[in-house]
């Protein structure tokens, strides 16, 4: 018999194990957790018996993840996006758990009628199915819900999220999550008989009403307050403990009420929420989340037998392909319903067509309450994993299927992409703007005084309308799309900005101009210069972090109200940029730089070796050899339009741009050795 040491040892080992190979098979580390507790499991490998200890702990990996449910559950949010939660969101549950009700009454009454004509064998049920209205209601509830933990994670990794789909599914997905609450409380009174059921749900939801209205009436001034007390302690583990007594208290209140533990979490980031500490709460606690929510799916995937799935294939097979098809067509139609051309409500279904993680929570809740026979438990369990393990693929080629599927899908793109172009037509040299938010806006400004074209687009059909109806230069299009890039003009762009701090965005952005436009050069804002090099790497001309411009920013006026002089703030200030931006070792000489006190302060020149120059075929050191004590090589920038690192062993080739720093004397004297020899 192993110790509660050993089984946890056991348990984050096989963790650790489990991530670390879906981190390299690019698949989503729920997916890790499942398949390590299936093989660490009594029914394959038997490393961990299914310890009640462990199992408990686990449950608080629920508690955690409605906790950071309810963190998204302000009233704003809702209000804005009330539409696609409490329309299409209610909607594709209570049908799809009304279809299931429906579905087990008509397969009931077909295996009545078999067993009328003579068919005694099969009146047991389906494959040994055999489940009554109560069971259809539970599965009904867990079918509804879909993975929020792995769309959402895909749909961030490929910049979806505020898309016309993306919006869709994220209302959807709002609702499904606060659907589990009341499931939660519905499923367990499911096994008692009807009055008992009556007076249970009653009594439960008129305890949970009032809890609510006294929680929710003032608690969210005393949650301010009291968040705010802690706060000015200035103690990040005060502030960590206060965040887990709160929660786990709430939970326990709730639970002390015959409620679930899960809704007093629930409450407790919905008050949280209303407050100025959210982001903050929501990274103190994700450390928390992600462990104990990983132990809750360990736990799931011990449950599977693999005996059972090598028995029951068939069932296994019906119950992962069915499910999908069904909410795949239901979610379409609710859609398309709802206002959504044809294309956007097929990428909708196909999203949201999986099981969910809460899919497991509410089967394993109704087996525990004998809703669902413990033998049909693991086949189920199996064709929902199934159903998860297929979501990447099916979310990587859903452009493909629509586009195959959908006709429309196609004209509407082609349309877009013809709406971009047409306007773009014209412009020539011109800078593209990717994203049209306040910094989108102000580069527009400036380059307009300047008498520079731009090109912007934005996925903001709002902002996109006010801006076009201003006269403004402005389209809604996906940037991290090569056609929208093409459409815009991108072969003869002078410029390419991306506006947004948004790393993976900028990424997939830079790897687009780099194989179709090299000769662009593209700036990208940041958060932070955390990224600086890694974006600087993937072809970024330059990057400018937002921090660092920040604090600039208030170290010059800091030192002006102190009486420094303005030159010398000018000069600290550039001597900072020098020390994080490449291209701003100095500046590029102009007509009004020709004062004395300018003429030997150094600058930048930017030399491009023509196919007769005389450093094509040297290094670096050989070619600047004579003046390297006095020249810096800022960068490199390749014919093909890749920023390279210098170093003195980079080869030069022709249509080479050399970016060198210096005092005016040095900088001729290495245009001419670079040029002339």
């Amino acid at each position: 018999m192993a110790s509660t040491l050993e089984l946890t040892l056991l348990y984050l080992f096989a963790a650790v194990i489990g991530v670390v190979l879906c981190r390299l098979a690019k698949l989503p580390p729920m997916l890790g957790y499942l398949a390590v507790g299936i093989v660490i499991g009594p029914n394959a490998l038997a490393l961990a018996k299914d310890s009640a200890g462990i199992e408990y702990l686990a449950e608080f990996g629920v508690v955690f993840l409605m906790f950071v449910i309810g963190l998204e559950f302000n009233l704003p949010k809702l209000r804005s996006m009330r539409s696609l939660v409490f329309g299409l969101g209610l909607s594709q549950v209570t049908l799809t758990m009304a279809a299931t009700l429906v579905g087990h009454l008509a397969l009931g009454a077909g295996l009545a009628w078999l067993s009328a004509n003579g068919m005694t064998g099969m009146e047991g049920g389906l494959l040994g199915w055999g489940i009554d209205w109560q069971s259809a209601v539970a599965l009904g509830g867990a079918l509804a819900m879909s993975s929020t933990a792995i769309v959402v994670k895909m749909m961030a990794d490929r910049i979806e999220l505020d898309t016309e789909h993306g919006r869709r599914v994220m209302g959807v997905l709002l609702f499904q999550d606060l659907a589990v609450v009341p499931l939660l409380v519905l499923i367990p009174a499911l096994g008692d008989s009807a009055a008992e059921m009556t007076e249970t749900l009653g009594w439960a939801f008129a305890k949970a009403a009032l809890l609510l209205a006294i929680l929710l009436a003032g608690g969210q001034r005393v949650m301010h307050l009291w968040l705010k007390l802690v706060a000015r302690r200035q103690s990040e583990e005060l502030f960590m403990m206060n965040v887990l007594l709160v929660t786990l208290g709430l939970a326990w209140l709730t639970e002390h009420f015959g409620l679930s533990l899960a809704l007093g979490a629930f409450v407790a980031g919905m008050l949280i929420a209303e407050t100025d500490y959210k982001h903050q709460v929501e990274t103190d606690i994700r450390p928390f989340h992600d462990l104990l929510l990983g132990l809750f799916f360990i736990t799931i995937g011990m449950k599977l037998d693999w005996h059972s799935l090598v028995d029951s294939w068939a069932l296994v097979l019906v119950l992962a392909t069915l499910p999908v098809l069904f909410k795949l067509g239901l979610v379409t139609a609710l859609a398309k319903a709802f206002g959504a051309p044809t294309g956007v409500a097929l990428r909708t279904g196909l999203y949201l067509a999986q099981a969910g993680e809460f899919g497991f929570v509410l089967v394993t809740l109704a087996t525990e309450h004998h809703l669902i026979p413990t033998r049909v438990e693991s086949p189920l369990l199996a064709a929902m994993v199934l159903s998860m393990l297929a979501t990447p693929l099916i979310i990587q080629y859903s452009n493909r299927i629509v586009m195959r599927v959908s006709s429309t899908d196609w004209l509407m793109q082609s349309l877009a992409m013809t709406k971009i172009a047409t306007r773009a037509i014209n412009a020539d040299r011109h800078v593209i703007i990717c994203g049209y938010g306040r910094s989108g806006q102000n580069l527009a400004r400036l380059l307009e005084q300047e008498g520079i074209p731009y090109m912007a687009l934005d996925l903001d059909p709002d902002r996109v309308q006010q801006a076009q109806a201003a006269g403004q230069h402005v389209s809604f299009g996906d940037a991290t799309r090569l056609q929208s890039l093409q459409a815009a003009g991108l072969a003869r762009a002078s410029a390419l900005v991306v506006t947004y701090p948004h790393t993976a965005s900028a990424r997939k952005i830079l790897s687009l101009v780099r194989e179709h436009a090299p000769q662009v050069p593209v700036a990208v804002r940041t958060i932070d210069d955390a990224h600086l090099d890694e974006l600087q790497q993937a072809g970024a001309t330059a990057v400018v972090p937002e921090a660092l411009e920040g604090s600039l920013m208030l170290a010059s006026q800091t030192l002006a109200l102190v009486g420094v002089p303005i030159r010398r703030v000018i000069r600290l200030v550039q001597d900072q940029r020098i020390a994080r931006y490449g291209l701003l070792r100095g500046y590029f000489h102009g007509a009004d730089d020709d004062s004395v006190d300018e003429l030997e302060l150094q600058r930048l020149r930017s030399v491009t070796l023509t196919p007769d120059a005389a450093a094509i075929g040297r290094t670096l050191e050989e070619a600047l050899h004579e003046v390297l004590i006095d020249v810096t090589v800022v960068s490199v920038r390749r014919a093909s339009g890749r920023v390279e690192t210098p170093s003195m062993g980079l080869k030069l080739d022709a249509g080479d741009t050399l970016v060198i720093s210096g005092r005016p004397q040095a900088l001729a004297r290495a245009e001419t050795l670079l040029l002339k020899g």
